[in-house]
Protein backbone atom coordinates (compact mmCIF):
# COMPACT_ATOMS: atom_id res chain seq x y z
CA UNK A 1 0.00 0.00 0.00
CA UNK A 2 1.70 3.10 -1.56
CA UNK A 3 1.17 6.63 0.85
CA UNK A 4 1.37 10.18 0.10
CA UNK A 5 0.95 12.20 3.34
CA UNK A 6 1.87 10.38 6.31
CA UNK A 7 4.38 11.04 8.72
CA UNK A 8 5.88 10.25 11.90
CA UNK A 9 7.62 12.95 14.21
CA UNK A 10 11.04 11.78 14.78
CA UNK A 11 10.39 12.60 18.51
CA UNK A 12 7.40 10.56 18.73
CA UNK A 13 8.38 7.13 17.87
CA UNK A 14 9.23 5.02 21.38
CA UNK A 15 9.82 2.48 22.73
CA UNK A 16 10.32 0.53 26.06
CA UNK A 17 12.98 -1.28 27.01
CA UNK A 18 12.19 -5.34 26.61
CA UNK A 19 12.63 -7.77 29.30
CA UNK A 20 13.41 -11.36 29.16
CA UNK A 21 10.21 -13.37 30.35
CA UNK A 22 9.45 -13.72 33.70
CA UNK A 23 12.01 -10.60 34.53
CA UNK A 24 11.16 -7.33 36.12
CA UNK A 25 7.79 -6.54 33.73
CA UNK A 26 6.67 -10.33 34.58
CA UNK A 27 3.85 -9.13 37.01
CA UNK A 28 2.92 -5.89 35.31
CA UNK A 29 0.05 -6.37 32.70
CA UNK A 30 0.92 -4.94 28.85
CA UNK A 31 -1.66 -2.63 29.09
CA UNK A 32 -0.56 -1.07 32.72
CA UNK A 33 2.82 -1.36 30.45
CA UNK A 34 1.22 0.86 27.62
CA UNK A 35 -0.41 3.34 29.59
CA UNK A 36 2.67 3.62 31.72
CA UNK A 37 5.15 4.02 29.22
CA UNK A 38 2.96 5.99 26.11
CA UNK A 39 2.24 9.03 28.54
CA UNK A 40 5.90 9.71 29.33
CA UNK A 41 6.33 9.02 25.77
CA UNK A 42 3.69 11.74 24.97
CA UNK A 43 4.87 13.99 27.54
CA UNK A 44 8.92 13.45 26.41
CA UNK A 45 7.59 14.72 22.83
CA UNK A 46 5.72 17.76 23.64
CA UNK A 47 2.07 16.84 22.28
CA UNK A 48 -0.58 17.43 23.72
CA UNK A 49 -3.06 14.35 24.12
CA UNK A 50 -6.27 16.23 22.66
CA UNK A 51 -3.84 16.62 18.95
CA UNK A 52 -4.60 12.71 19.23
CA UNK A 53 -7.88 12.04 17.58
CA UNK A 54 -7.91 8.08 16.84
CA UNK A 55 -5.92 5.17 18.63
CA UNK A 56 -4.99 1.65 16.85
CA UNK A 57 -3.61 -0.63 19.13
CA UNK A 58 -1.77 -4.02 18.51
CA UNK A 59 -1.56 -6.62 21.13
CA UNK A 60 -1.39 -10.58 20.91
CA UNK A 61 -1.60 -11.90 24.12
CA UNK A 62 -4.68 -11.67 26.31
CA UNK A 63 -4.23 -9.77 29.41
CA UNK A 64 -6.85 -8.83 32.70
CA UNK A 65 -9.32 -5.76 31.30
CA UNK A 66 -7.96 -6.12 27.51
CA UNK A 67 -11.06 -7.60 26.17
CA UNK A 68 -12.01 -3.68 26.13
CA UNK A 69 -9.22 -3.00 23.92
CA UNK A 70 -8.39 0.29 23.43
CA UNK A 71 -10.55 1.86 25.93
CA UNK A 72 -8.81 0.23 28.04
CA UNK A 73 -5.72 2.63 27.67
CA UNK A 74 -7.32 5.75 26.22
CA UNK A 75 -9.20 7.29 29.54
CA UNK A 76 -6.09 6.80 31.25
CA UNK A 77 -4.23 8.73 28.75
CA UNK A 78 -6.59 11.22 28.56
CA UNK A 79 -8.37 10.61 25.34
CA UNK A 80 -11.75 9.97 27.15
CA UNK A 81 -13.56 9.89 23.62
CA UNK A 82 -11.06 8.19 21.83
CA UNK A 83 -11.68 4.85 20.29
CA UNK A 84 -9.84 2.47 17.70
CA UNK A 85 -9.55 -1.00 17.07
CA UNK A 86 -7.49 -3.96 18.92
CA UNK A 87 -5.41 -5.78 15.89
CA UNK A 88 -3.40 -8.67 16.67
CA UNK A 89 -1.47 -10.48 13.33
CA UNK A 90 1.24 -12.69 15.22
CA UNK A 91 4.41 -11.34 14.90
CA UNK A 92 3.54 -8.83 12.25
CA UNK A 93 0.95 -6.86 14.22
CA UNK A 94 3.30 -3.71 14.43
CA UNK A 95 3.18 -3.22 10.74
CA UNK A 96 -0.77 -4.07 10.88
CA UNK A 97 -1.12 -1.27 13.56
CA UNK A 98 0.55 1.14 11.77
CA UNK A 99 -1.01 0.26 8.35
CA UNK A 100 -4.15 1.11 10.34
CA UNK A 101 -3.10 4.12 11.40
CA UNK A 102 -1.84 5.36 8.23
CA UNK A 103 -4.99 4.71 6.61
CA UNK A 104 -6.98 7.25 9.29
CA UNK A 105 -4.44 9.66 8.12
CA UNK A 106 -3.94 9.05 4.32
CA UNK A 107 -7.88 9.13 4.07
CA UNK A 108 -8.34 12.31 6.08
CA UNK A 109 -10.57 10.35 8.46
CA UNK A 110 -8.14 12.04 11.55
CA UNK A 111 -5.44 14.21 11.07
CA UNK A 112 -3.34 12.64 14.44
CA UNK A 113 -3.39 9.38 15.21
CA UNK A 114 -1.22 7.13 17.86
CA UNK A 115 -0.07 3.77 16.77
CA UNK A 116 0.44 1.78 20.17
CA UNK A 117 1.48 -2.11 20.85
CA UNK A 118 2.17 -3.91 23.64
CA UNK A 119 2.78 -7.61 25.21
CA UNK A 120 3.34 -9.49 27.95
CA UNK A 121 4.38 -13.15 27.54
CA UNK A 122 5.43 -13.91 30.91
CA UNK A 123 2.76 -15.63 32.64
CA UNK A 124 0.95 -15.77 29.47
CA UNK A 125 -2.81 -17.65 29.73
CA UNK A 126 -3.79 -20.70 29.90
CA UNK A 127 -7.14 -21.55 28.00
CA UNK A 128 -9.20 -23.81 29.32
CA UNK A 129 -12.44 -25.05 26.81
CA UNK A 130 -15.16 -27.26 28.06
CA UNK A 131 -15.22 -30.65 26.52
CA UNK A 132 -18.10 -32.44 27.81
CA UNK A 133 -18.04 -35.22 25.23
CA UNK A 134 -14.40 -36.27 25.52
CA UNK A 135 -13.69 -39.27 28.42
CA UNK A 136 -14.26 -38.30 31.86
CA UNK A 137 -15.16 -34.64 30.39
CA UNK A 138 -11.88 -33.52 30.33
CA UNK A 139 -11.59 -30.38 29.28
CA UNK A 140 -8.98 -29.32 26.10
CA UNK A 141 -6.49 -26.65 26.95
CA UNK A 142 -3.95 -24.40 25.29
CA UNK A 143 -0.88 -22.58 26.68
CA UNK A 144 -1.53 -18.93 24.65
CA UNK A 145 2.46 -18.46 24.41
CA UNK A 146 4.07 -21.58 24.45
CA UNK A 147 1.63 -24.03 22.26
CA UNK A 148 1.92 -21.70 18.83
CA UNK A 149 5.58 -21.88 18.76
CA UNK A 150 5.20 -25.43 18.79
CA UNK A 151 2.51 -26.03 16.73
CA UNK A 152 1.60 -24.02 13.69
CA UNK A 153 -2.07 -25.95 12.45
CA UNK A 154 -1.26 -25.62 9.14
CA UNK A 155 1.46 -27.88 8.91
CA UNK A 156 2.03 -29.21 12.22
CA UNK A 157 5.22 -27.92 12.49
CA UNK A 158 7.49 -25.55 14.82
CA UNK A 159 9.37 -22.04 14.45
CA UNK A 160 12.20 -23.98 15.18
CA UNK A 161 11.68 -26.22 12.17
CA UNK A 162 11.43 -23.11 9.96
CA UNK A 163 14.56 -21.43 10.21
CA UNK A 164 16.12 -25.22 10.31
CA UNK A 165 14.05 -26.00 6.69
CA UNK A 166 15.52 -22.79 5.60
CA UNK A 167 19.19 -23.52 6.59
CA UNK A 168 19.14 -26.78 5.10
CA UNK A 169 17.62 -25.81 1.99
CA UNK A 170 20.13 -23.32 1.27
CA UNK A 171 23.58 -24.83 2.40
CA UNK A 172 24.39 -22.66 5.39
CA UNK A 173 26.48 -23.93 7.97
CA UNK A 174 26.85 -23.53 10.94
CA UNK A 175 29.55 -21.06 11.47
CA UNK A 176 27.85 -18.71 9.04
CA UNK A 177 24.66 -18.35 11.52
CA UNK A 178 26.85 -17.76 14.67
CA UNK A 179 28.34 -15.06 13.06
CA UNK A 180 25.76 -13.13 11.80
CA UNK A 181 24.23 -13.81 15.91
CA UNK A 182 28.02 -12.39 17.21
CA UNK A 183 27.92 -9.78 14.38
CA UNK A 184 23.82 -8.14 16.21
CA UNK A 185 25.29 -8.94 19.10
CA UNK A 186 28.47 -6.66 18.92
CA UNK A 187 26.40 -3.78 17.03
CA UNK A 188 23.98 -3.51 20.03
CA UNK A 189 26.65 -3.34 22.93
CA UNK A 190 28.22 -0.86 20.45
CA UNK A 191 25.61 1.63 20.09
CA UNK A 192 24.22 1.19 23.74
CA UNK A 193 24.93 5.26 24.34
CA UNK A 194 22.81 5.58 21.47
CA UNK A 195 19.50 3.69 22.21
CA UNK A 196 18.42 6.02 25.18
CA UNK A 197 17.18 8.30 22.15
CA UNK A 198 14.22 6.32 21.75
CA UNK A 199 13.69 4.10 24.60
CA UNK A 200 11.26 5.49 27.16
CA UNK A 201 11.87 3.85 30.90
CA UNK A 202 8.91 1.96 32.51
CA UNK A 203 7.87 2.81 35.95
CA UNK A 204 7.36 -0.65 37.64
CA UNK A 205 5.16 -0.66 40.71
CA UNK A 206 5.35 -2.01 43.94
CA UNK A 207 6.43 -1.76 47.54
CA UNK A 208 8.96 1.20 48.23
CA UNK A 209 8.39 3.08 45.31
CA UNK A 210 8.44 0.17 42.83
CA UNK A 211 11.03 -0.12 40.94
CA UNK A 212 12.54 1.71 37.39
CA UNK A 213 13.80 -0.22 33.73
CA UNK A 214 15.46 2.10 31.96
CA UNK A 215 17.54 -0.37 29.97
CA UNK A 216 16.98 -3.94 28.70
CA UNK A 217 17.16 -7.10 30.79
CA UNK A 218 17.84 -10.42 29.86
CA UNK A 219 20.54 -9.69 27.33
CA UNK A 220 23.16 -12.20 27.68
CA UNK A 221 27.03 -11.61 26.68
CA UNK A 222 27.73 -13.61 23.65
CA UNK A 223 31.53 -14.41 22.42
CA UNK A 224 32.22 -16.22 19.37
CA UNK A 225 33.77 -19.05 21.75
CA UNK A 226 30.35 -18.84 23.77
CA UNK A 227 28.38 -19.67 20.51
CA UNK A 228 30.68 -22.33 19.11
CA UNK A 229 30.52 -24.11 22.78
CA UNK A 230 26.86 -24.56 22.10
CA UNK A 231 24.98 -27.35 21.15
CA UNK A 232 21.99 -27.12 18.24
CA UNK A 233 19.04 -27.46 19.51
CA UNK A 234 18.43 -30.37 17.62
CA UNK A 235 21.18 -33.16 16.96
CA UNK A 236 20.73 -32.89 13.74
CA UNK A 237 20.59 -29.01 13.16
CA UNK A 238 22.62 -25.52 13.16
CA UNK A 239 20.09 -23.28 15.23
CA UNK A 240 21.62 -23.37 18.93
CA UNK A 241 19.69 -20.87 21.89
CA UNK A 242 22.24 -18.33 21.28
CA UNK A 243 21.22 -17.83 17.43
CA UNK A 244 17.53 -17.83 17.88
CA UNK A 245 15.36 -14.89 20.25
CA UNK A 246 13.92 -15.50 23.13
CA UNK A 247 10.00 -14.40 24.45
CA UNK A 248 10.41 -10.84 26.39
CA UNK A 249 7.84 -8.25 27.60
CA UNK A 250 7.87 -4.43 26.40
CA UNK A 251 5.52 -1.74 24.05
CA UNK A 252 6.35 0.66 21.52
CA UNK A 253 4.71 3.11 19.76
CA UNK A 254 4.72 5.97 17.49
CA UNK A 255 2.34 9.47 16.36
CA UNK A 256 1.56 9.24 12.76
CA UNK A 257 -0.06 12.76 11.40
CA UNK A 258 0.04 14.74 8.12
CA UNK A 259 3.12 15.26 6.79
CA UNK A 260 2.81 19.44 7.39
CA UNK A 261 1.66 18.43 10.83
CA UNK A 262 4.31 16.22 11.76
CA UNK A 263 7.28 18.29 10.84
CA UNK A 264 4.77 21.32 13.10
CA UNK A 265 5.36 18.69 16.05
CA UNK A 266 8.30 17.19 15.50
CA UNK A 267 9.95 21.03 17.15
CA UNK A 268 12.83 20.39 14.79
CA UNK A 269 13.99 16.96 14.92
CA UNK A 270 12.36 15.82 11.47
CA UNK A 271 9.69 13.53 9.95
CA UNK A 272 10.13 9.83 8.84
CA UNK A 273 7.49 10.03 6.34
CA UNK A 274 5.73 6.89 5.33
CA UNK A 275 6.09 5.91 2.16
CA UNK A 276 4.73 2.18 1.60
CA UNK A 277 3.39 -0.90 3.74
CA UNK A 278 3.27 -4.70 1.94
CA UNK A 279 2.38 -7.79 3.54
CA UNK A 280 3.17 -11.37 1.92
CA UNK A 281 3.43 -15.45 2.82
CA UNK A 282 5.93 -17.60 1.48
CA UNK A 283 5.85 -21.48 1.27
CA UNK A 284 4.15 -22.98 4.10
CA UNK A 285 6.82 -23.42 7.00
CA UNK A 286 9.56 -21.48 5.98
CA UNK A 287 9.19 -18.15 7.67
CA UNK A 288 12.59 -16.61 7.30
CA UNK A 289 11.72 -16.63 3.98
CA UNK A 290 8.59 -14.33 4.02
CA UNK A 291 10.22 -10.82 5.00
CA UNK A 292 11.93 -10.89 1.46
CA UNK A 293 8.65 -10.82 -0.16
CA UNK A 294 6.89 -8.32 1.91
CA UNK A 295 9.85 -6.35 1.51
CA UNK A 296 9.55 -6.38 -2.19
CA UNK A 297 5.59 -5.36 -1.59
CA UNK A 298 6.74 -1.95 0.00
CA UNK A 299 9.52 -1.45 -2.19
CA UNK A 300 7.57 -1.72 -5.35
CA UNK A 301 4.85 0.16 -3.55
CA UNK A 302 7.36 2.85 -2.69
CA UNK A 303 8.74 3.39 -6.23
CA UNK A 304 11.86 1.26 -4.99
CA UNK A 305 13.95 -1.51 -5.03
CA UNK A 306 16.84 -1.99 -2.41
CA UNK A 307 19.45 -0.04 -3.82
CA UNK A 308 17.63 2.91 -2.91
CA UNK A 309 17.42 1.73 0.94
CA UNK A 310 20.06 3.02 3.18
CA UNK A 311 19.49 1.35 6.61
CA UNK A 312 17.52 -2.21 6.97
CA UNK A 313 16.10 -3.28 10.23
CA UNK A 314 14.60 -6.71 10.86
CA UNK A 315 12.53 -8.46 13.37
CA UNK A 316 14.79 -11.33 13.31
CA UNK A 317 14.25 -14.30 15.43
CA UNK A 318 16.33 -16.21 14.14
CA UNK A 319 19.81 -15.36 12.63
CA UNK A 320 18.88 -17.52 9.44
CA UNK A 321 16.53 -14.76 9.07
CA UNK A 322 18.74 -11.77 8.01
CA UNK A 323 21.36 -14.61 6.18
CA UNK A 324 18.67 -15.49 3.98
CA UNK A 325 17.24 -11.70 3.33
CA UNK A 326 21.52 -10.68 2.60
CA UNK A 327 22.34 -13.25 0.30
CA UNK A 328 19.01 -12.75 -1.95
CA UNK A 329 19.43 -8.75 -1.94
CA UNK A 330 22.76 -7.81 -1.99
CA UNK A 331 22.34 -5.66 1.16
CA UNK A 332 25.29 -6.17 3.63
CA UNK A 333 24.96 -7.76 6.84
CA UNK A 334 27.13 -4.92 8.31
CA UNK A 335 24.23 -2.27 6.98
CA UNK A 336 21.49 -4.14 8.75
CA UNK A 337 20.58 -3.55 12.25
CA UNK A 338 23.05 -0.50 13.58
CA UNK A 339 21.44 -1.34 17.25
CA UNK A 340 20.82 -4.80 17.42
CA UNK A 341 17.78 -6.27 16.97
CA UNK A 342 15.28 -9.18 18.27
CA UNK A 343 17.57 -11.70 17.82
CA UNK A 344 19.32 -9.90 20.42
CA UNK A 345 17.43 -8.19 23.19
CA UNK A 346 13.62 -10.53 22.83
CA UNK A 347 10.51 -10.84 20.86
CA UNK A 348 7.45 -9.54 23.05
CA UNK A 349 5.66 -10.23 20.03
CA UNK A 350 3.44 -7.51 18.95
CA UNK A 351 5.37 -4.34 19.67
CA UNK A 352 8.26 -6.07 18.34
CA UNK A 353 7.94 -4.64 15.18
CA UNK A 354 7.44 -1.01 16.57
CA UNK A 355 10.85 -1.01 18.03
CA UNK A 356 12.59 -1.96 15.26
CA UNK A 357 10.95 1.08 13.12
CA UNK A 358 11.99 3.67 16.05
CA UNK A 359 15.34 2.30 15.84
CA UNK A 360 14.96 2.49 11.95
CA UNK A 361 14.02 5.93 12.29
CA UNK A 362 16.92 6.80 15.19
CA UNK A 363 19.40 5.13 12.21
CA UNK A 364 18.47 7.46 9.81
CA UNK A 365 18.21 10.60 11.65
CA UNK A 366 21.51 10.04 13.25
CA UNK A 367 23.04 9.63 9.51
CA UNK A 368 21.43 13.01 8.65
CA UNK A 369 18.09 11.29 6.81
CA UNK A 370 17.58 8.43 4.42
CA UNK A 371 15.17 6.06 2.99
CA UNK A 372 15.23 2.57 5.05
CA UNK A 373 13.25 -0.46 5.10
CA UNK A 374 11.99 -2.45 7.80
CA UNK A 375 10.58 -6.36 7.12
CA UNK A 376 10.05 -9.17 9.68
CA UNK A 377 8.37 -12.45 9.72
CA UNK A 378 5.76 -14.18 11.44
CA UNK A 379 3.65 -17.08 12.46
CA UNK A 380 5.03 -19.67 10.00
CA UNK A 381 5.54 -18.15 7.39
CA UNK A 382 4.26 -14.56 6.97
CA UNK A 383 5.92 -11.27 7.28
CA UNK A 384 5.20 -7.19 6.95
CA UNK A 385 7.41 -4.80 6.28
CA UNK A 386 7.30 -0.79 5.60
CA UNK A 387 9.31 1.72 4.25
CA UNK A 388 9.73 5.03 5.74
CA UNK A 389 12.07 8.57 4.57
CA UNK A 390 13.58 10.54 7.46
CA UNK A 391 14.49 14.81 6.36
CA UNK A 392 14.33 17.69 8.24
Amino acid sequence: MRLSDVAMPVNLVWSSPFCRWQGPLAEMSSVDLAVDVTARALARGGIATSEIGHVAFGTTVPQPTSFYGVTTITPRLGLDTVTGPTIAQACATSVAVVQAAAVQVELGAHRTVLALAADRTSNGPLLVWSAQRSPGAAPRTEHWVLDPMRHDPNTGQSMLDTAEHVAAEEGYSRAEIDAVTLLRHEQYRSSAALRPGHLVEVHVPGRHGGVVVDGDHGVHDTTADGLAALSPVRPDGVVTYGSQTHPGDGTAGAVLSTVDRARELSGGTGVARLLAVGFARTDRARMPRAPLPAARAALTDASLDITGIDVVTTHNPFAVNDLYFARQTGFGLDRMNPYGCSLVYGHPQGPTGLRALAELVAALHARGGGRGLFTGCAAGDTAGAVVVEVTD
